[in-house]
């Protein structure tokens, strides 16, 4: 057990904010990058698709990301933990969710399920709150306030 202990990657809980924050940021980063260079280059109507995806984007984030990202601040900050893994930054069924989600977006890529131009749409639409979210990780890690 102590050969487990040593080699388990180990951070503070408040180090931990700034690796869910880097997490959020690349999941988000691809997602919008990659919706980004394909709507410049092949997209119509490139400006209604923008703004509906900053629109959505932005509505996902107050109605569902906001809560998530609290969600997991607050039980970074509750972890009983000095020094918990690294990769404790999400829930067991946060990284259920996360395999899933990859999985289904792959999935509909491949098979070209769905319109190219929306898929990519949609990948920006999801990059946004992502971005945020990260952004609020990075707030709470650099401020070491207590959020409520």
């Amino acid at each position: 057990m102590d050969l487990m202990q040593n080699l388990k990657p180990s951070v503070s809980r408040h180090n931990l904010l700034l690796i869910a924050g880097m997490a959020w940021t690349t999941a988000g980063g691809i997602l919008a990058g990659r919706g980004l260079a394909y709507l410049f280059g092949h997209g119509q109507h490139l400006g209604w698709r923008l703004a509906g995806s900053l629109v959505f984007g932005t509505l996902f984030y107050i109605l569902l990301f906001a809560k998530i990202s609290k969600k997991h601040i607050k039980r970074i900050r509750g972890l009983n933990i000095p020094y918990p893994c690294a990769f404790s930054f999400f829930n067991v069924r946060s990284y259920i969710l996360m395999a899933v989600m990859i999985t289904g977006g792959i999935m509909l890529r491949r098979f070209d399920m769905i319109d190219r131009a929306w898929l990519y749409n949609f990948y920006v639409t999801m990059g946004i709150p992502l971005l945020v979210s990260a952004a609020r990780f990075y707030y709470f890690w650099f401020t070491k306030n207590e959020i409520g």
